[in-house]
């Protein structure tokens, strides 16, 4: 009876990322292959002591950069968590895209991208994103994909795995993803939780 009742609690917890993943996947293209988007949404992941972007964090910058580069957007959404005045995610991508010549007109930057969830429903109703390219390492990018596909912003996503990672780290994080995607499952179809909203701010203001 153990047995089968771990069994029941491993297929019960792995079911929801076995889905997202290959709903994902269907949508997942290389840099070159994906088809140009209006806009590139690049995910929140860390700051270092400095204020600076995490490796993962600048890989995502990074990866959009080239996105943006090879004309496949023509603007990049930065979105992060800004909750703590010391603590500025979307500041400190917007200074790395800087350093990697952007332009400073085409950067626009969500500061209440707390979590995967709050990103894609902001860039839909308050950015009035119409179409994204969503850009997050491989481990992250399905949940993104499912979340906002079905919050209504239709999106396709690029890797941004640019080095080899940790493996403790990498480990982490696709354990982290098993409870997060049955969140995500539960968020997105049951209890759809609002986020910090305010003022629309559409990042095409000349088409609203």
């Amino acid at each position: 009876m153990l047995l089968i009742a771990v069994l029941t609690v491993l297929i019960i917890s792995l079911f929801p990322r076995v889905l997202i993943y290959w709903y994902g996947k269907k949508r997942t293209k290389t840099l070159e292959s994906i088809p140009s988007s209006r806009v590139a949404i690049v995910f929140g992941a860390g700051l270092q002591s400095d204020g600076s972007p995490s490796p993962v964090l600048k890989d995502r910058v990074s990866t959009a950069v080239k996105l943006y580069f090879a004309d496949k957007v023509d603007k990049i959404l930065m979105s992060g968590d800004n909750r703590y005045v010391n603590y500025n995610e979307p500041a400190g991508m917007k200074r790395y895209a800087l350093e990697l010549q952007v332009p400073e007109e085409d950067i626009v930057l969500d500061y209440a991208g707390r979590r995967t969830y709050d990103t894609c429903y902001r860039a839909k109703h308050i950015f009035k994103v119409p179409e994204a390219i969503l850009v997050t390492q491989e481990f992250h990018l399905p949940r993104a994909i499912y979340t906002c596909n079905f919050l209504g912003l239709p999106s396709q996503g690029v890797p941004a795995d640019q080095r080899v990672y940790s493996p403790p780290d990498h480990l982490i994080w696709k354990i982290r993803e098993i409870p997060a995607t049955l969140m995500a499952l539960l968020q997105v179809h049951i209890t759809r939780p609002e986020p910090i909203l305010g003022d629309p701010e559409p990042i095409f203001p000349n088409e609203n």
